[in-house]
């Protein structure tokens, strides 16, 4: 298989990848050229695995007697805002939730994402990158990422984690993230940010250029070969 045998140039580009790192970027996201590697870079949490869903299954569990927020009604990335609107305790009740062991190993994965990531890693001059922000309080969720992803995907790919709170700074060719403003110390990132949909960036109306992938069952392909000249 394809993927199988590219580790050794996975693991160089891993290397140049956090070398990127330490580097400033002025340009604009481009395309890759004929026969060049299209590096694409992929969330976790709302992208992969269902982080609302779980979120809101061990709220509930956990907190049966407060209110709460069907996912259809979840509007702005923060949990923990809208929640905070609710009343004002909810905000750190919430914040409990992701804080607990076991919350991020347990999440499920999103319908279609492990045999797309899977196929994704399998293509020709493609290289994928799992590119996770983890939370500030580390007891327990950096750990469970890396569990989560060989417990769904595979030993193989612990070696295409990337865990960064700045996202900015990791170069790519594309971010699949379901956060609508990724922002950081580098103003023009390489990559072009593909919002993926989850209930609460569906209301959101994109401006062109700027790109949606609605779910994994969504012609995520097509945006592969839109950056491929």
């Amino acid at each position: 298989m394809i993927f199988g045998s590219r580790f050794a140039t996975l693991r160089s580009s891993g290397s140049k990848l956090f070398g990127a790192m330490t580097r400033s970027f002025s340009a604009v996201p481009q395309c890759v050229g004929e026969g060049e590697r299209l590096r694409v870079l992929i969330d976790m949490d709302g992208v992969l695995a269902d982080f609302e869903g779980g979120f809101l299954q061990k709220y509930k569990s956990t907190y049966p007697g407060e209110p709460f927020i069907e996912l259809a009604d979840r509007r702005g990335f923060w949990v923990s805002t809208q929640y905070g609107e609710i009343q004002p305790d909810l905000c750190e009740k919430s914040i409990s939730i992701w804080e607990s062991k076991n919350f991020f190993i347990e999440l499920d994965p999103l319908p279609g994402a492990v045999e797309a990531v899977k196929e994704m890693a399998n293509m020709k001059n493609t290289d994928v990158f799992i590119c996770t922000s983890p939370i500030k309080k580390y007891d327990h969720c950096p750990f469970e990422k890396y569990a989560w992803v060989e417990k769904h995907l595979g030993k193989e790919f612990l070696e295409l984690m990337v865990l960064a709170r700045d996202k900015t700074l990791i170069s790519g060719s594309l971010l699949i993230d379901d956060k609508p403003d990724i922002s950081g110390v580098e103003p023009n990132p390489t990559w072009e940010h593909i919002l993926f949909s989850a209930c609460h960036n569906m209301h959101l109306q994109l401006r062109a250029p700027q790109r949606r992938l609605h779910s994994w069952a969504d012609d995520w392909k097509l945006i592969l070969d839109s950056k491929r000249q």
